[in-house]
């Protein structure tokens, strides 16, 4: 792409607010659905349908000419990011869909981790550093929504560690793709690998669960599969490059942070979950700390503008 990035225009931001909520609702549609389809078999599905239309995209491009050096970074990737929708699929089957939406999103601060010590150009700042001490503070604040002075909810704990786990594999499957040769691969080609890979993972754990035969194809479980398919994995996410190569990551990132907030919305209407007063207090800690570590540059401009 020829020219410099710039910063997201009145259009950028109105395809990110529709992203953010094609995403915001994703954990909601899954937990929804998996009465009639388990959640991992919708990850496979989605995934299967997706790889196909992503892989005939990539045909159709000529990119698997770049396939021979990359297929081992390939597989790392795709095999992180099945492991992500499987600790999502498990996960959802044990907390809120709220509380999903928001541990998924610390991705981005274990993305920064890894890349701290990995890659001398990407060193945390002090900010950064502060914002993922937040983070982890909101976390542990998080948590004890999922508890009551006389019982503790294991059953919710659990699915929120499994969530945050989730995220851990989303930011590990960013960090492959940044310290990779998938760094220069097309976008498209990096997306068929995970998309394929996952898709392979997670069918074969759900034929050795039994989870494989869990389908009953309502129009609910095939609306949930192909909303994920089409317009999560294959629209919003090749719109998401295409956001990428024409402005800034930095600026895109402030207004992904809409997602989590979108997804809680979702759960306490849709799936009418409740929200304890520490989560919602421990959401808006891990949010912030994690907006301080992805979009730090942002952060500072703007605290310039309010003290000078």
């Amino acid at each position: 792409m020829n020219g410099a990035r710039k910063s997201p225009d009145a259009f950028a931001l109105q395809i990110m607010l529709v992203l953010c909520l094609i995403w915001g609702c994703q954990q909601v549609l899954i937990k929804w659905a998996a009465v009639d389809i388990a959640p991992v078999m919708q990850a496979a599905l989605r995934n299967c349908i997706a790889a196909l239309l992503v892989g005939s995209l990539v045909v159709w491009r000529g990119d698997f000419k770049q396939a021979g050096h990359t297929w081992k970074a390939g597989l790392l990737a795709g095999g992180l990011f099945g492991l992500e929708f499987l600790f999502i699929a498990e996960g959802l089957k044990l907390t809120s869909a709220a509380h999903m939406s928001v541990f998924l999103y610390t991705a981005p601060m274990f993305t920064a981790l890894g890349l701290h010590f990995i890659l001398p150009s990407e060193r945390l700042r002090l900010l950064q550093w502060f914002g993922i001490l937040l983070a982890f503070g909101g976390i542990v604040v998080a948590f004890a929504g999922g508890m009551s002075f006389e019982q503790i909810d294991h059953r919710m704990l659990l699915g929120d560690a499994l969530g945050v786990l989730a995220g851990l594999a989303w930011g590990a499957t960013t960090v492959v793709i940044r310290c990779s040769r998938l760094s220069e691969a097309p976008a498209s080609l990096t997306l068929f690998y995970q998309l394929a890979i996952g898709f392979a993972g997670l069918l074969l754990i759900a034929l050795l669960s039994g989870q494989i035969g869990a389908v009953a194809l309502t129009p609910l479980a095939v609306g949930s599969v192909l909303f994920q398919a089409v317009v999560v994995s294959f629209i919003s996410y090749l719109t998401w490059f295409w956001l990428l190569r024409k402005y800034l990551a930095s600026n895109l990132a402030v207004f992904s942070f809409i997602t989590p907030l979108f997804g809680v919305t979702f759960g306490v209407l849709l799936l009418d979950e409740p929200l304890s007063v520490n989560f919602v207090l421990g959401a808006m800690m891990v949010l912030a700390g994690v907006l301080l570590v992805s979009a730090e540059p942002w952060v500072k401009q703007q605290l310039r503008k309010l003290v000078g």
